[in-house]
């Protein structure tokens, strides 16, 4: 457990230094308030979300450790991820470009919604992992896992991705870019692939699955899609 808090918090710093840096090293300035707002929300959400399940889920932490290209075992779900950390990047260059060039001017009202819809977002993404100890970062089907149907799996397919996307809006809002919303667009649509890619090895390999998706009709967007 306490080698498992170590890594999870030095994996935490790392992420959040390359945040960071990503974003003030492109907007050329410390003179950035969108930006250290954006992050306090993310530091404070992202923080109190991993000390949570560090504490009462540490099987999910591990498995959400485990993210990136070289953690998929499906090639197609390689270079999705691949392409989905390049778009992520672009989330933050983009906004910081945005800042140092005056692209583009948006409301403080607006940066605060912003804010609140990456609040939002990782509101969602904590129901989401405590309804289900199986949300790896990673496509995988684990010894003994179970269909998830309650929460808010009871109403969409994806709820963790649903949440992203809230939460994936609000960024360059809360970064006062109407430019970011580009990569954003870009990064949504890789999801929607993967997450398309996801279900096709859920019905093969998760015994169930099929079942759910005939009862639960909408992958993202209730009544919508």
């Amino acid at each position: 457990m306490k080698n498992l808090a170590v890594k999870t918090l030095l994996g935490f710093l790392n992420l959040m230094a390359a945040v960071g840096l990503f974003l003030f090293v492109s907007a050329g300035t410390f003179h950035f308030w969108q930006a250290w707002v954006f992050l306090s929300v993310l530091l404070a959400c992202s923080g109190w979300i991993t000390l949570y399940f560090l504490k009462h889920d540490p099987k999910l932490i591990e498995s959400r450790l485990q993210a990136g290209p070289t953690a998929e075992k499906e090639k197609t779900q390689k270079i999705i991820q691949a392409l989905a950390g390049l778009c992520f990047v672009l989330s933050l260059v983009v906004p910081g470009l945005d800042h140092r060039f005056g692209w583009s001017r948006i409301p403080v009202l607006a940066v605060g919604a912003g804010d609140l819809l990456v609040l939002l977002g990782y509101g969602v993404i904590f129901f989401v992992f405590r309804a289900n100890t199986y949300a790896a970062s990673t496509v995988k089907v684990r010894r003994g896992q179970k269909v998830i149907s309650t929460g808010l799996y009871a109403f969409l397919r994806h709820p963790m991705y649903a949440g992203a996307f809230v939460l994936l809006v609000g960024q360059p809002l809360a970064l006062g870019s109407l430019w970011g919303l580009l990569p954003v667009a870009g990064l949504c649509a890789v999801i929607v692939v993967r997450l398309l890619e996801e279900e096709k090895f859920l019905v093969k390999k998760l015994p169930g699955y099929r079942a759910y998706c005939r009862k639960t009709r909408y992958r993202l967007v209730p009544g919508l899609w």
